[in-house]
């Protein structure tokens, strides 16, 4: 399992090349991804696990219909 570190390193290096490459759709949806996984690290600074994307879009979303949890 890969941890926010090495996901943060990987995204970093992908949008180092997608810059390169002059690729601005890329640029702007791993700027994104970035952004939101270091906004969930920042809201989870012991958590060393890399999180899922759905994980990942309920902490910055937490009133979304899929994220919400229902107690019977």
């Amino acid at each position: 399992m890969e941890t926010i570190d090495s996901h943060l390193a990987r995204l970093k290096a992908e949008l180092d090349q997608a810059r390169q490459q002059g690729d601005t759709t890329k640029v702007n949806r791993l700027e994104t991804e970035l952004n939101n996984l270091k906004t969930y690290q920042a809201h989870h600074p012991g958590e060393a696990n890399d999180p899922t994307p759905l994980e990942v879009y309920c902490d910055l979303n937490p009133q979304a219909p899929e994220c919400l949890i229902y107690d019977d």
